[in-house]
């Protein structure tokens, strides 16, 4: 029934009004005054040098960090399963079990396509 989600409408509205009114302050209160020099990329204390565009990325720190994450995530999972062990009984052993051959399945499906080779 529509009428049940009405306090989710009303905190959804709130939300993105608070939003707008938080963007239209702060659109009133900045000091605005753009110059090149401000604008400029800068990273880490070193000099932006050439084109962005000119050369290739390599995405491998990108990969292992979604990886770690991912994987990192998935076996915090581990510690609620470990509290409510024996209330589950052997279905909540199993499952888990099954859950963690997934994981291992996934760890060496990335192992195998060299997500985790580090090439310099």
């Amino acid at each position: 029934m529509p009428i049940d989600f009405l306090p989710v409408f009303i905190m959804v509205a709130l939300i993105i009004g608070l939003a707008m009114f938080i963007l239209a302050v702060s659109r009133l209160v900045r000091p605005d005054n753009p110059y090149p020099e401000k604008n400029r990329p800068y990273e880490c204390g070193v000099d932006h040098v050439g084109e962005a565009s000119a050369g290739l990325f390599k995405v491998q720190y990108f990969v292992i960090a979604i990886l770690f994450v991912i994987f990192d995530v998935e076996t915090m999972f581990l510690f609620p399963w470990a509290v409510v062990l024996r209330d589950m009984g052997l279905f909540g052993y199993v499952e888990m079990f099954v859950f963690i051959v997934l994981l291992l399945v996934g760890f060496v499906y990335a192992w195998a396509k060299g997500a985790l080779e580090w090439e310099s």
